[in-house]
């Protein structure tokens, strides 16, 4: 199959230029950084909870053995549990640790969701820079009746922003937000199962003689 009558610098230039700049003017730059940065994780493999749990595990037991002091040099990657063990080391009382992991939680889903929202609006404006190009192909198209030799040129914009819009929307930006909503759904979910063990953390006591025996 010969592509070439449906390639068009100029039908390509209305749709991706008009989507990228419609994007930058509704979308704060933070929001846009991630929108874009989001795409390198659509390749990777879902989030998973069973390690995390699996260290929480480790560190309730050294808490039982020596003290949740000793946990003040655990080497700890993900933020979450980070941050709920620094607490815990302060002293932070489980409701405290519950409501952090809480407020981590929904503020990375919100981040997810600016993310995946400015796909969402790329898939719905990509169709509307088609449309606006159509107008133009037949603007131009009807300009140059008296020339037929500009008559094909126009009328190639005019289809070919139309099917660009489609295609853009439809096979890139509304499955690439699906799958970033996808994906933040199901982190939530699994970050969920974090919260109760962390916070039971926060309340074990080390065996008698723990503290003394780890000082």
């Amino acid at each position: 199959m010969n592509f070439a009558p449906f390639i068009d610098p100029i039908a390509l230039a209305i749709v991706l230029g008009g989507t990228v700049v419609a994007i930058l003017l509704r979308t704060p730059l933070g929001d846009l950084g991630r929108g874009i940065a989001a795409l390198g994780t659509l390749g990777r493999r879902r989030f998973d909870a069973e390690p995390l749990l699996a260290q929480i595990g480790a560190f309730t037991r050294i808490t039982r053995r020596h003290g949740v002091i000793a946990l003040d040099r655990a080497v700890i990657s993900d933020p979450d549990i980070a941050a709920a063990i620094a607490e815990i080391v302060d002293g932070a009382a489980p409701e405290r640790i519950t409501l952090l992991l809480d407020q981590r939680r929904l503020a990375r889903l919100e981040r997810h969701r600016a993310a995946a929202e400015m796909w969402s609006a790329a898939a719905d404006i990509a169709p509307a820079m088609g449309m606006i190009g159509t107008l133009i192909g037949l603007v131009q198209m009807f300009t140059a009746m008296r020339d037929p030799a500009t008559i094909g040129a126009a009328m190639a914009v005019a289809l070919l922003t139309t099917l660009y819009g489609a295609v853009v929307a439809s096979l890139i930006a509304a499955p690439v937000a699906a799958r970033l909503k996808r994906h933040a759904r199901h982190e939530a979910q699994e970050r969920a199962r974090i919260v109760a063990p962390l916070a039971e953390l926060a309340t074990v006591q080390p065996r008698h003689g723990a503290q003394e025996l780890a000082a």
